[in-house]
């Protein structure tokens, strides 16, 4: 029989050649070549009733014939991670893990096997580390080990060979790079192998119901490995954020069909593994003994839960000539922006300092309801003059000096009154009509309001 011939698919725009070169025929787009596995590719494994095609049975259908079920969920015992995933495992679905060497991505899946029900078994394909190591991991964790399944393979057709033995729920790949298709010629990690691989791992779960976890390397900026097509190809992915040398770790969703995006878990690192923060705004926060200048404790939201962090600013002045504006866990281009407002419509002029923004905890706030807080936290640097230890800030700052409305505005001061907040300063379209726990609420309009209620 003869053996297919290899194509090459562009990147950029989809065109396939059949022979390698530097430069795209079809865009123009240089170095987009990558190597495609050959049609028809390897059987797939029997076809489950419920997912009789790749994505779902085939066939037109009105919307109001499509019968609604809910997607049966199975808890994994550990809470945050639950969270993260929207409420338990999804059968059929596919999970791509990402973040830092060390950072636990390893740790969290054999903690997930271990604490997973007896009626659902599993497999844990491991293609970096030796079946000793693995186990090894599993001791120093003291995770149960009778039920652990393990195959050291990096072979993707032989993998799903053995599964289709084994018959496992659950299926954990330790890592998507390490994996390699027989189909291509290219190095294991490529684009064109990380690529197929992932469409024959995503194919198989959809076909046989199983939850499929992949494990993926990530960038020197933090960025998954291997094409972007992964990303859009599985159901979630997950980022693993935090220092390897810090105690807490962060998992976010930055993609869930079956949840909330922009979710977010918190886990701190001990001897026996991963354990679930369920109060994280506590690690957020650090009560000073005494009230300091240039910190403010503001209200941020991820995904479905409202966290308190403490926004922390330092302005000096600067001996430069181009004052520096630093931020840790926020956008700098950002700050610079309130910086002129604050300038243009609160009359406090900074050009001649330098500013510096944190967030306590590691944590990266994306949303614009952190713009008051962080103008609050410069002012108080800049007189150094404290802020209320009971004070919680939070509100979007427009560029005509006007605060603005923040999503979610009541349960953001529910959650800082039950940590014992007593005052707020919010925009005016989040004034409640019944201030939470007695909390003593300002709704401002302006920012020049803001400022003098915070001086």
């Amino acid at each position: 029989m003869a053996k297919p011939r290899l194509e090459y698919q562009c990147s950029a725009c989809g065109a396939l050649s059949p022979k390698w070169s530097g430069q795209c025929a079809e865009c123009g787009e240089w170095n987009t070549l990558t190597e495609a596995a050959p049609r028809p590719a390897a059987p797939p494994p029997a076809p489950n009733p419920r997912f009789s095609g790749y994505a779902g049975s085939s066939g037109v259908r009105s919307m109001n014939e499509v019968a609604l079920e809910a997607e049966p969920r199975t808890p994994t015992q550990l809470a945050e991670f639950d969270r993260v995933l929207g409420g338990g495992l999804v059968h059929g679905s596919v999970v791509l893990i990402g973040g830092d060497p060390g950072i636990g991505k390893s740790t969290l899946l054999l903690q997930t096997l271990a604490t997973l029900d007896a009626n659902l078994p599993s497999l844990y394909v491991t293609g970096e580390e030796s079946l000793q190591q693995v186990t090894l991991r599993a001791h120093r964790l003291g995770l149960p080990r009778e039920g652990l399944r393990l195959l050291a393979e990096t072979g993707v057709e032989r993998i799903l060979a053995t599964a289709a033995d084994e018959r496992p729920r659950v299926l954990v790949i330790d890592s998507i790079q390490t994996l390699y298709s027989e189909h291509l010629q290219s190095a294991p990690g490529s684009v064109g192998q990380v690529r197929e691989t992932a469409a024959q791992l995503v194919r198989y779960a959809k076909q046989t119901d199983t939850s499929v976890f992949l494990v993926g390397h990530v960038t020197k900026e933090g960025t998954l490995a291997g094409p972007r097509v992964l990303e859009h190809m599985v159901d979630t992915v997950l980022y693993f954020e935090g220092d390897s040398g810090s105690r807490y770790r962060v998992m976010r969703a930055v993609k869930n069909r079956f949840g909330a995006v922009n979710e977010l878990g918190v886990f701190a690192m001990t001897e026996h593994g991963l354990k679930a923060v369920t109060n994280p705004s506590a690690i957020f926060l650090s009560r000073h003994a005494t009230p300091v200048s240039g910190s403010v404790v503001m209200v941020t939201r991820e995904g479905t839960r409202p966290l308190l962090v403490e926004v922390q600013a330092l302005v000096d002045e600067s001996r430069q000539s181009n004052p520096r504006r630093v931020t840790v866990g926020l956008e700098q281009n950002r700050l610079a922006m309130l910086l002129a407002v604050m300038h243009r419509h609160g009359g406090l002029a900074l050009y001649d300092q330098d500013v510096f923004i944190n967030v306590v905890g590691g944590v990266r706030v994306s949303e614009t309801a952190a713009d008051l807080a962080v103008l609050a936290a410069a002012l108080s640097s800049l007189r150094d003059k404290p802020l209320a230890t009971e004070l919680v800030v939070f509100g979007e700052v427009g560029l005509a000096g006007e605060i603005r409305p923040v999503p979610n505005g009541e349960e953001r001061l529910r959650e800082a009154a039950k940590h014992g907040y007593t005052q707020a300063i919010i925009p005016k379209g989040n004034a409640p009509r019944k201030a939470p726990g007695g909390m003593q609420v300002h709704a401002v309009e302006r920012l020049g309001e803001a400022l003098e209620r915070l001086l």
